[in-house]
């Protein structure tokens, strides 16, 4: 009999202490990081919030690009209802586009030759020079008379800053501090009034015109 009971009574010890190890183990960090792994998952709830929100701020950022496509303001002022100048309006920015990249592509292909043979020679100018052109630039329609010919030639004054720079020499090309006078006979097309060529402009005076850019 009391072999037996020796060998109940260590079970019985080694029983114990087992239990006593699991009940230590529960004081480990182990175990307390599994609570830690249900708070860390809140916080990955909060993050995708911040890059959520995150893509409407660039949203905001381009809305100045609008008003920065606007490489030429044209002023129409008391001329506004002609309709060649309402062509000039519409068309001007792409003659000013191929000014700034002195490239006349866009010209050889949506504008009469005339205009294009008046306006081709300056660009390759610029580009043999490296005068340089940046916008904004702006232009103000001062007058619109119609000629023995059918066409309407639209006086504009074009500010300064429409005008080619010489990195080189430092200075404007054409020398004009309260701009320059500019008349451009409009001829009626299918396709509405596009620029048909340049004309003199004689007589057009721009001392006092005040230039939106």
């Amino acid at each position: 009999m009391r072999r037996f009971a020796l060998p109940a009574l260590l079970a019985g010890v080694l029983l114990l202490s087992a239990c006593s190890k699991n009940s230590n183990d529960g004081t480990l960090p182990v175990p307390a990081g599994g609570s830690d792994t249900s708070s860390s998952s809140d916080t990955p709830s909060t993050e995708p919030t911040e890059p959520s929100s995150a893509p409407t701020q660039p949203a905001t950022t381009a809305k100045p690009t609008t008003t920065a496509k606007a490489q030429i303001i044209i002023k129409a002022g008391n001329f506004a209802s002609n309709p060649a100048v309402q062509g000039l309006v519409t068309s001007y920015p792409l003659y000013f586009q191929a000014l700034v990249s002195k490239d006349d592509t866009v010209l050889r292909k949506k504008f009469p030759s005339f205009f294009y043979s008046d306006v081709s020679q300056g660009i390759y100018d610029a580009q043999r020079n490296g005068w340089i052109m940046k916008p904004p630039g702006s232009v103000v329609v001062v007058g619109a008379k119609r000629t023995a010919d059918g066409t309407v030639a639209v006086q504009t004054c074009r500010s300064q800053t429409t005008q080619y720079w010489d990195p080189k020499g430092k200075a404007w090309t054409v020398v004009t501090p309260n701009g320059s006078a500019e008349v451009i006979e409009m001829i009626q097309t299918g396709v509405g009034w596009l620029p048909y060529r340049l004309a003199t402009p004689k007589g057009v005076d721009c001392a006092r015109v005040h230039y939106p850019a």
